[in-house]
Protein backbone atom coordinates (compact mmCIF):
# COMPACT_ATOMS: atom_id res chain seq x y z
CA UNK A 1 0.00 0.00 0.00
CA UNK A 2 1.15 3.35 -0.89
CA UNK A 3 0.47 6.57 0.93
CA UNK A 4 -1.51 7.72 -1.74
CA UNK A 5 -4.40 5.24 -1.24
CA UNK A 6 -7.15 6.19 1.33
CA UNK A 7 -5.71 5.20 4.92
CA UNK A 8 -9.00 4.55 5.94
CA UNK A 9 -8.98 1.62 4.23
CA UNK A 10 -5.92 -0.04 5.70
CA UNK A 11 -5.39 -2.45 8.44
CA UNK A 12 -4.55 -1.47 11.30
CA UNK A 13 -1.34 -3.69 11.08
CA UNK A 14 -0.42 -2.11 7.57
CA UNK A 15 -0.99 1.16 9.17
CA UNK A 16 1.36 0.43 12.76
CA UNK A 17 4.43 -0.89 10.10
CA UNK A 18 3.73 2.89 7.78
CA UNK A 19 4.15 4.40 11.03
CA UNK A 20 7.35 3.08 12.46
CA UNK A 21 8.84 3.05 8.83
CA UNK A 22 7.54 6.92 9.21
CA UNK A 23 5.53 7.18 5.14
CA UNK A 24 2.42 8.03 6.97
CA UNK A 25 1.67 9.87 10.59
CA UNK A 26 -0.98 9.36 12.93
CA UNK A 27 -2.29 13.08 12.42
CA UNK A 28 -2.83 12.00 8.50
CA UNK A 29 -4.47 8.65 9.30
CA UNK A 30 -7.52 10.28 11.64
CA UNK A 31 -8.31 12.92 9.38
CA UNK A 32 -8.65 9.83 7.14
CA UNK A 33 -10.40 8.30 9.74
CA UNK A 34 -12.36 11.59 10.15
CA UNK A 35 -13.44 12.06 6.29
CA UNK A 36 -15.15 8.68 6.18
CA UNK A 37 -16.93 9.13 8.99
CA UNK A 38 -18.23 12.37 7.70
CA UNK A 39 -18.88 10.51 4.90
CA UNK A 40 -20.90 7.09 6.05
CA UNK A 41 -21.99 8.16 8.97
CA UNK A 42 -24.87 9.79 8.16
CA UNK A 43 -26.36 6.61 6.42
CA UNK A 44 -24.97 3.60 9.11
CA UNK A 45 -25.12 5.96 12.73
CA UNK A 46 -22.47 3.37 14.16
CA UNK A 47 -20.50 6.55 15.71
CA UNK A 48 -22.70 8.30 18.00
CA UNK A 49 -19.80 10.55 19.33
CA UNK A 50 -17.13 12.16 18.10
CA UNK A 51 -14.70 15.02 19.31
CA UNK A 52 -12.68 15.73 15.95
CA UNK A 53 -10.09 17.95 17.62
CA UNK A 54 -9.43 15.93 20.49
CA UNK A 55 -8.77 12.77 18.39
CA UNK A 56 -6.19 14.75 16.01
CA UNK A 57 -4.60 15.95 19.57
CA UNK A 58 -4.19 12.46 20.46
CA UNK A 59 -2.81 11.91 16.99
CA UNK A 60 0.00 14.88 17.55
CA UNK A 61 1.19 13.26 20.93
CA UNK A 62 1.00 9.76 19.15
CA UNK A 63 3.44 11.41 16.33
CA UNK A 64 5.67 13.06 18.84
CA UNK A 65 5.88 9.40 20.24
CA UNK A 66 6.89 8.27 17.64
CA UNK A 67 9.71 10.14 16.87
CA UNK A 68 10.79 10.36 19.92
CA UNK A 69 11.61 6.25 19.68
CA UNK A 70 8.57 5.20 21.84
CA UNK A 71 6.80 1.88 20.73
CA UNK A 72 3.00 0.92 21.32
CA UNK A 73 0.76 -2.14 19.99
CA UNK A 74 -1.58 0.62 18.75
CA UNK A 75 0.76 3.75 18.74
CA UNK A 76 -1.05 6.17 16.38
CA UNK A 77 -4.22 4.19 15.46
CA UNK A 78 -7.45 4.78 15.90
CA UNK A 79 -9.34 2.67 18.00
CA UNK A 80 -13.72 3.10 18.80
CA UNK A 81 -15.02 2.11 21.87
CA UNK A 82 -18.59 1.48 22.72
CA UNK A 83 -20.84 3.20 24.85
CA UNK A 84 -21.28 0.86 27.57
CA UNK A 85 -17.71 1.40 28.71
CA UNK A 86 -16.42 4.05 31.03
CA UNK A 87 -14.16 6.56 28.63
CA UNK A 88 -13.05 9.65 30.73
CA UNK A 89 -15.30 12.61 29.59
CA UNK A 90 -17.90 10.66 28.13
CA UNK A 91 -21.20 9.89 28.83
CA UNK A 92 -21.58 6.31 29.63
CA UNK A 93 -24.88 6.55 28.48
CA UNK A 94 -25.50 2.73 27.34
CA UNK A 95 -28.37 3.95 25.04
CA UNK A 96 -30.19 4.57 28.34
CA UNK A 97 -31.90 8.47 27.93
CA UNK A 98 -31.89 8.74 31.49
CA UNK A 99 -28.32 8.23 31.42
CA UNK A 100 -27.16 10.81 28.91
CA UNK A 101 -25.05 12.97 31.15
CA UNK A 102 -23.77 9.93 33.21
CA UNK A 103 -20.00 11.63 33.11
CA UNK A 104 -17.37 8.78 33.05
CA UNK A 105 -14.41 10.57 35.73
CA UNK A 106 -12.22 7.80 35.22
CA UNK A 107 -11.45 4.89 32.77
CA UNK A 108 -12.52 1.39 32.51
CA UNK A 109 -9.75 -1.46 32.36
CA UNK A 110 -10.01 -2.06 28.87
CA UNK A 111 -9.71 1.64 27.88
CA UNK A 112 -6.42 2.23 30.45
CA UNK A 113 -5.26 -0.34 28.29
CA UNK A 114 -6.10 0.76 25.36
CA UNK A 115 -4.84 4.81 25.88
CA UNK A 116 -1.55 2.48 27.33
CA UNK A 117 -1.02 1.09 23.71
CA UNK A 118 -0.95 4.31 22.23
CA UNK A 119 -4.38 3.56 20.56
CA UNK A 120 -6.45 7.26 19.61
CA UNK A 121 -9.45 6.70 21.18
CA UNK A 122 -11.98 8.07 17.88
CA UNK A 123 -15.80 7.57 18.70
CA UNK A 124 -17.92 6.08 20.28
CA UNK A 125 -19.86 3.51 19.12
CA UNK A 126 -23.89 2.01 19.05
CA UNK A 127 -25.50 -0.12 20.91
CA UNK A 128 -29.18 -1.05 22.09
CA UNK A 129 -30.29 -0.16 25.50
CA UNK A 130 -28.52 -2.21 28.50
CA UNK A 131 -26.54 -3.70 25.63
CA UNK A 132 -28.82 -6.45 25.71
CA UNK A 133 -30.20 -7.43 22.42
CA UNK A 134 -28.81 -8.45 19.01
CA UNK A 135 -30.24 -5.10 17.32
CA UNK A 136 -27.96 -1.89 17.50
CA UNK A 137 -30.79 0.55 18.36
CA UNK A 138 -32.27 2.78 21.34
CA UNK A 139 -34.20 6.09 22.32
CA UNK A 140 -30.91 8.05 22.98
CA UNK A 141 -28.75 7.36 19.90
CA UNK A 142 -30.96 5.76 17.26
CA UNK A 143 -30.65 3.07 15.13
CA UNK A 144 -27.64 1.52 13.97
CA UNK A 145 -28.02 0.16 10.34
CA UNK A 146 -25.70 -2.66 9.09
CA UNK A 147 -23.70 -1.28 5.92
CA UNK A 148 -24.26 -4.75 3.77
CA UNK A 149 -28.37 -4.16 4.01
CA UNK A 150 -30.42 -1.35 6.21
CA UNK A 151 -33.01 -4.23 6.77
CA UNK A 152 -30.63 -6.24 8.23
CA UNK A 153 -29.57 -6.06 11.74
CA UNK A 154 -25.01 -5.13 12.11
CA UNK A 155 -26.04 -7.38 15.41
CA UNK A 156 -25.68 -6.41 18.96
CA UNK A 157 -24.84 -5.25 21.04
CA UNK A 158 -21.45 -4.08 19.40
CA UNK A 159 -23.64 -3.40 16.57
CA UNK A 160 -22.04 0.35 16.38
CA UNK A 161 -18.44 -1.22 16.61
CA UNK A 162 -19.11 -3.79 13.64
CA UNK A 163 -20.42 -1.44 11.70
CA UNK A 164 -18.02 1.08 11.91
CA UNK A 165 -15.46 -1.58 11.38
CA UNK A 166 -16.82 -2.65 8.04
CA UNK A 167 -17.18 0.24 6.74
CA UNK A 168 -13.93 1.51 7.08
CA UNK A 169 -14.66 4.37 10.13
CA UNK A 170 -11.82 2.80 12.27
CA UNK A 171 -9.71 -0.26 11.70
CA UNK A 172 -10.28 -1.53 15.52
CA UNK A 173 -12.72 -1.41 17.72
CA UNK A 174 -13.24 -2.14 21.34
CA UNK A 175 -16.58 -4.49 22.31
CA UNK A 176 -17.82 -6.78 24.93
CA UNK A 177 -19.90 -10.01 24.97
CA UNK A 178 -21.63 -11.66 27.79
CA UNK A 179 -24.29 -13.54 24.84
CA UNK A 180 -22.41 -13.18 21.54
CA UNK A 181 -21.98 -9.43 21.50
CA UNK A 182 -19.04 -9.71 19.60
CA UNK A 183 -19.02 -12.76 17.94
CA UNK A 184 -22.44 -12.20 16.50
CA UNK A 185 -21.78 -8.32 15.11
CA UNK A 186 -18.58 -9.93 13.31
CA UNK A 187 -20.65 -12.45 11.58
CA UNK A 188 -23.33 -9.97 10.42
CA UNK A 189 -20.82 -6.95 8.78
CA UNK A 190 -18.35 -9.67 7.34
CA UNK A 191 -15.72 -8.44 10.05
CA UNK A 192 -13.31 -10.98 12.57
CA UNK A 193 -14.66 -10.67 16.42
CA UNK A 194 -12.90 -12.49 19.30
CA UNK A 195 -14.44 -13.71 22.26
CA UNK A 196 -11.21 -14.01 24.42
CA UNK A 197 -11.34 -16.63 27.70
CA UNK A 198 -12.81 -15.02 30.47
CA UNK A 199 -9.52 -13.69 32.65
CA UNK A 200 -7.15 -12.41 29.67
CA UNK A 201 -8.80 -9.28 29.49
CA UNK A 202 -9.53 -7.17 32.38
CA UNK A 203 -12.98 -6.41 32.59
CA UNK A 204 -14.85 -4.09 35.26
CA UNK A 205 -16.80 -1.26 36.16
CA UNK A 206 -14.01 2.22 35.92
CA UNK A 207 -14.41 2.52 39.76
CA UNK A 208 -15.80 -1.58 40.54
CA UNK A 209 -18.48 -0.34 42.28
CA UNK A 210 -22.01 -1.09 42.25
CA UNK A 211 -20.20 -4.46 41.68
CA UNK A 212 -20.92 -6.75 38.56
CA UNK A 213 -23.46 -9.57 39.20
CA UNK A 214 -22.09 -12.74 38.92
CA UNK A 215 -22.44 -14.19 35.46
CA UNK A 216 -21.67 -11.08 34.15
CA UNK A 217 -18.14 -11.03 36.46
CA UNK A 218 -17.24 -14.78 35.58
CA UNK A 219 -19.06 -14.97 31.44
CA UNK A 220 -18.74 -11.24 30.28
CA UNK A 221 -15.52 -10.04 28.66
CA UNK A 222 -14.00 -7.51 26.37
CA UNK A 223 -12.89 -8.28 23.04
CA UNK A 224 -11.71 -6.72 19.59
CA UNK A 225 -13.78 -6.15 16.14
CA UNK A 226 -11.43 -5.84 13.35
CA UNK A 227 -11.07 -6.57 9.52
CA UNK A 228 -8.38 -8.99 9.59
CA UNK A 229 -7.31 -11.55 12.28
CA UNK A 230 -4.11 -10.04 12.03
CA UNK A 231 -5.50 -7.25 13.35
CA UNK A 232 -7.36 -9.07 16.03
CA UNK A 233 -4.24 -10.51 17.27
CA UNK A 234 -2.55 -6.90 17.43
CA UNK A 235 -5.47 -5.41 19.15
CA UNK A 236 -5.69 -8.23 21.66
CA UNK A 237 -2.00 -7.65 22.96
CA UNK A 238 -3.45 -4.57 23.14
CA UNK A 239 -6.12 -5.00 25.45
CA UNK A 240 -4.31 -7.71 27.24
CA UNK A 241 -2.99 -5.15 30.19
CA UNK A 242 -3.01 -6.36 34.02
CA UNK A 243 -5.52 -4.36 35.27
CA UNK A 244 -6.04 -4.77 39.84
CA UNK A 245 -9.25 -3.54 38.60
CA UNK A 246 -10.47 -6.85 37.70
CA UNK A 247 -10.65 -9.38 40.50
CA UNK A 248 -10.80 -12.36 38.09
CA UNK A 249 -8.03 -11.56 35.82
CA UNK A 250 -5.53 -14.24 35.41
CA UNK A 251 -1.77 -12.81 35.83
CA UNK A 252 0.84 -14.21 33.69
CA UNK A 253 0.89 -16.27 30.59
CA UNK A 254 -2.00 -18.93 31.20
CA UNK A 255 -1.58 -20.29 27.25
CA UNK A 256 -2.09 -23.83 27.77
CA UNK A 257 0.81 -26.26 26.71
CA UNK A 258 0.57 -27.80 23.18
CA UNK A 259 -1.41 -31.20 22.93
CA UNK A 260 0.73 -33.22 19.94
CA UNK A 261 -2.91 -32.86 18.20
CA UNK A 262 -3.08 -29.47 17.33
CA UNK A 263 -4.38 -30.16 13.20
CA UNK A 264 -7.33 -32.30 14.50
CA UNK A 265 -10.75 -30.52 13.92
CA UNK A 266 -14.25 -31.21 15.11
CA UNK A 267 -17.06 -29.46 12.72
CA UNK A 268 -20.29 -28.97 14.61
CA UNK A 269 -23.17 -27.97 13.02
CA UNK A 270 -25.74 -28.49 15.14
CA UNK A 271 -26.10 -30.28 18.38
CA UNK A 272 -29.85 -30.24 18.21
CA UNK A 273 -31.31 -26.86 18.34
CA UNK A 274 -31.40 -25.45 14.85
CA UNK A 275 -30.01 -26.76 11.58
CA UNK A 276 -27.87 -24.01 9.41
CA UNK A 277 -29.10 -22.33 6.63
CA UNK A 278 -28.24 -23.79 3.72
CA UNK A 279 -25.84 -20.40 3.48
CA UNK A 280 -24.52 -21.09 6.41
CA UNK A 281 -24.31 -24.69 5.92
CA UNK A 282 -22.25 -24.27 2.99
CA UNK A 283 -19.89 -21.73 4.94
CA UNK A 284 -19.13 -24.40 7.65
CA UNK A 285 -18.38 -27.19 4.72
CA UNK A 286 -15.71 -24.74 2.93
CA UNK A 287 -13.92 -23.65 6.00
CA UNK A 288 -14.31 -27.32 7.12
CA UNK A 289 -12.54 -28.16 3.30
CA UNK A 290 -10.18 -25.28 3.53
CA UNK A 291 -8.39 -26.26 6.67
CA UNK A 292 -8.25 -30.49 5.27
CA UNK A 293 -6.46 -28.73 2.43
CA UNK A 294 -4.11 -26.93 4.62
CA UNK A 295 -3.09 -30.33 6.47
CA UNK A 296 -5.78 -30.14 9.19
CA UNK A 297 -8.05 -33.62 9.74
CA UNK A 298 -11.41 -32.96 10.16
CA UNK A 299 -14.23 -34.66 11.47
CA UNK A 300 -18.19 -34.06 12.13
CA UNK A 301 -18.84 -34.28 16.12
CA UNK A 302 -21.91 -34.62 17.80
CA UNK A 303 -21.68 -32.12 20.96
CA UNK A 304 -25.05 -32.37 22.66
CA UNK A 305 -23.51 -30.10 25.64
CA UNK A 306 -23.69 -27.29 23.31
CA UNK A 307 -27.55 -27.47 23.74
CA UNK A 308 -27.40 -27.65 27.24
CA UNK A 309 -25.38 -24.91 27.97
CA UNK A 310 -27.38 -22.70 25.75
CA UNK A 311 -30.35 -23.40 27.44
CA UNK A 312 -28.71 -23.04 31.09
CA UNK A 313 -27.08 -19.82 30.07
CA UNK A 314 -30.77 -18.63 29.95
CA UNK A 315 -31.67 -19.51 33.65
CA UNK A 316 -28.25 -18.70 34.70
CA UNK A 317 -28.11 -14.88 33.49
CA UNK A 318 -31.87 -14.24 33.10
CA UNK A 319 -32.33 -14.80 36.48
CA UNK A 320 -29.81 -12.13 37.14
CA UNK A 321 -30.88 -10.53 34.90
CA UNK A 322 -34.66 -10.32 36.22
CA UNK A 323 -33.41 -8.09 39.00
CA UNK A 324 -33.15 -5.47 36.88
CA UNK A 325 -36.33 -5.34 35.92
CA UNK A 326 -37.43 -2.61 37.99
CA UNK A 327 -35.01 -0.63 36.00
CA UNK A 328 -35.14 -1.81 32.38
CA UNK A 329 -39.28 -0.87 33.04
CA UNK A 330 -37.96 2.66 34.54
CA UNK A 331 -35.39 4.09 31.97
CA UNK A 332 -35.67 1.56 29.62
CA UNK A 333 -36.81 1.89 25.89
CA UNK A 334 -39.57 0.26 24.93
CA UNK A 335 -37.88 -2.08 22.63
CA UNK A 336 -35.62 -3.18 25.35
CA UNK A 337 -38.68 -3.59 27.53
CA UNK A 338 -40.07 -6.20 25.17
CA UNK A 339 -36.74 -7.98 24.77
CA UNK A 340 -36.94 -8.39 28.07
CA UNK A 341 -40.19 -10.07 28.36
CA UNK A 342 -39.94 -11.80 25.43
CA UNK A 343 -37.18 -13.35 26.91
CA UNK A 344 -38.32 -14.28 30.06
CA UNK A 345 -41.33 -16.12 28.16
CA UNK A 346 -38.90 -18.71 25.93
CA UNK A 347 -37.00 -18.82 29.42
CA UNK A 348 -40.27 -20.11 31.49
CA UNK A 349 -40.26 -22.92 29.37
CA UNK A 350 -37.16 -24.96 30.36
CA UNK A 351 -36.90 -23.11 34.02
CA UNK A 352 -40.60 -21.89 35.20
CA UNK A 353 -42.02 -18.45 35.24
CA UNK A 354 -40.22 -18.69 38.86
CA UNK A 355 -37.37 -20.48 39.05
CA UNK A 356 -36.45 -21.67 42.39
CA UNK A 357 -32.71 -20.80 44.16
CA UNK A 358 -32.12 -24.21 44.35
CA UNK A 359 -32.35 -24.40 40.74
CA UNK A 360 -30.31 -21.32 40.27
CA UNK A 361 -27.71 -23.03 43.07
CA UNK A 362 -27.51 -26.33 40.62
CA UNK A 363 -27.20 -24.53 37.79
CA UNK A 364 -24.02 -22.99 38.30
CA UNK A 365 -23.09 -26.57 39.30
CA UNK A 366 -24.03 -28.03 36.16
CA UNK A 367 -22.47 -25.27 34.62
CA UNK A 368 -18.70 -26.51 36.06
CA UNK A 369 -19.83 -30.15 34.79
CA UNK A 370 -20.42 -28.74 31.07
CA UNK A 371 -17.50 -26.70 30.72
CA UNK A 372 -14.94 -29.33 32.19
CA UNK A 373 -16.59 -32.00 29.56
CA UNK A 374 -15.65 -29.14 26.96
CA UNK A 375 -12.04 -28.98 27.82
CA UNK A 376 -11.44 -32.76 28.07
CA UNK A 377 -13.01 -32.65 24.96
CA UNK A 378 -10.58 -30.40 23.15
CA UNK A 379 -7.60 -31.56 25.11
CA UNK A 380 -8.30 -34.59 21.65
CA UNK A 381 -9.68 -31.86 18.93
CA UNK A 382 -8.33 -28.55 20.13
CA UNK A 383 -10.56 -26.68 17.14
CA UNK A 384 -14.21 -26.92 16.51
CA UNK A 385 -15.59 -25.57 13.48
CA UNK A 386 -19.58 -24.66 14.29
CA UNK A 387 -21.99 -21.28 13.49
CA UNK A 388 -21.83 -17.97 14.79
CA UNK A 389 -25.56 -17.87 13.82
CA UNK A 390 -27.61 -20.66 12.65
CA UNK A 391 -28.87 -17.63 9.76
CA UNK A 392 -27.61 -14.69 8.53
CA UNK A 393 -27.95 -11.04 10.15
CA UNK A 394 -31.88 -11.40 11.48
CA UNK A 395 -34.06 -8.69 9.37
CA UNK A 396 -34.21 -5.65 12.26
CA UNK A 397 -36.08 -5.88 15.34
CA UNK A 398 -37.06 -9.43 14.62
CA UNK A 399 -36.79 -10.11 18.63
CA UNK A 400 -39.42 -7.50 19.66
CA UNK A 401 -42.05 -8.08 17.06
CA UNK A 402 -43.37 -11.94 18.98
CA UNK A 403 -42.34 -14.14 21.51
CA UNK A 404 -41.88 -16.41 18.51
CA UNK A 405 -39.56 -14.45 16.62
CA UNK A 406 -37.49 -13.94 19.75
CA UNK A 407 -37.68 -17.78 20.27
CA UNK A 408 -36.54 -18.18 16.48
CA UNK A 409 -33.77 -15.70 17.23
CA UNK A 410 -32.89 -17.45 20.25
CA UNK A 411 -32.20 -20.39 18.67
CA UNK A 412 -30.43 -19.06 15.65
CA UNK A 413 -27.57 -17.91 18.08
CA UNK A 414 -27.58 -21.21 20.41
CA UNK A 415 -23.95 -20.77 19.98
CA UNK A 416 -23.82 -17.19 20.99
CA UNK A 417 -25.33 -18.30 24.47
CA UNK A 418 -23.39 -21.69 25.07
CA UNK A 419 -20.16 -20.34 24.78
CA UNK A 420 -20.27 -18.11 27.50
CA UNK A 421 -21.32 -20.38 29.99
CA UNK A 422 -18.87 -22.87 28.61
CA UNK A 423 -15.94 -20.34 29.19
CA UNK A 424 -14.03 -21.45 25.79
CA UNK A 425 -12.79 -18.29 23.41
CA UNK A 426 -14.61 -17.97 20.18
CA UNK A 427 -13.23 -16.46 16.91
CA UNK A 428 -15.60 -15.39 14.20
CA UNK A 429 -14.39 -15.09 10.65
CA UNK A 430 -15.68 -13.89 7.42
CA UNK A 431 -16.16 -16.82 4.58
CA UNK A 432 -17.91 -14.92 2.24
CA UNK A 433 -20.88 -13.43 0.68
CA UNK A 434 -24.49 -15.00 -0.10
CA UNK A 435 -27.25 -13.28 -1.57
CA UNK A 436 -25.96 -10.41 -0.67
CA UNK A 437 -25.38 -11.21 2.92
CA UNK A 438 -21.81 -11.84 4.78
CA UNK A 439 -21.35 -15.68 6.35
CA UNK A 440 -19.23 -16.84 8.28
CA UNK A 441 -17.91 -19.68 10.53
CA UNK A 442 -17.45 -19.36 14.85
CA UNK A 443 -13.86 -21.41 15.65
CA UNK A 444 -13.66 -22.23 19.06
CA UNK A 445 -10.45 -23.13 21.32
CA UNK A 446 -9.28 -24.82 24.37
CA UNK A 447 -9.74 -22.06 27.43
CA UNK A 448 -6.18 -19.67 26.80
CA UNK A 449 -5.39 -21.30 23.65
CA UNK A 450 -6.48 -17.57 21.70
CA UNK A 451 -3.06 -17.87 19.95
CA UNK A 452 -3.67 -20.64 18.12
CA UNK A 453 -7.21 -20.00 17.47
CA UNK A 454 -5.67 -16.94 15.69
CA UNK A 455 -3.61 -19.10 13.79
CA UNK A 456 -6.45 -21.33 12.00
CA UNK A 457 -8.65 -18.37 11.46
CA UNK A 458 -5.68 -16.78 9.32
CA UNK A 459 -5.37 -20.38 7.72
CA UNK A 460 -8.92 -19.49 6.89
CA UNK A 461 -8.59 -15.88 5.65
CA UNK A 462 -5.97 -16.72 3.23
CA UNK A 463 -8.33 -18.91 1.39
CA UNK A 464 -11.47 -16.67 1.33
CA UNK A 465 -9.86 -12.94 1.71
CA UNK A 466 -11.36 -10.24 3.59
CA UNK A 467 -15.30 -8.82 2.74
CA UNK A 468 -14.40 -5.38 4.03
CA UNK A 469 -14.38 -2.37 4.10
CA UNK A 470 -17.25 -1.51 1.80
CA UNK A 471 -19.50 1.32 1.27
CA UNK A 472 -23.17 1.28 2.72
CA UNK A 473 -25.26 0.12 0.71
Amino acid sequence: MSPSEDLWSWTATALRAALVEGTISSRDIVTSCLARIDDVNTSLNAIVEVRPEEALAAADRADAAIHAGLDGALLGVPVAVKINTEQVGYATTDGVTAWSEAIADADAPVVSALRRSGAILTGRTNSPAFAFRWFANNDLHGRTMNPWDAGRTPGGSSGGAASAVASGMVPVAQGNDIGGSVRYPAFATGVVGLRPTPGLIAYSTATGTPERNLSTQTMAVEGPLARTVGDVRLAVGAMRSPDVRDFWQVPGDPTPAPTGNERTVGLLRDPGVRRPSPAVDAALTSAAATLEAAGYVVEEVELPLFAEAYRLWYLLVMQEFATALPLVREVGDEGMQRAAAHYLANAAEWWGESPSLEQYIAGYARRATLGRRLQEFLESCPTLILPASAEQALPQDQDIESVAGMRSAMDAQWSMMALPLLGSPGLSVPIGVDGGLPVGVQLVGRRFDEARLLDVGEVLERTHGTLTPIDPR
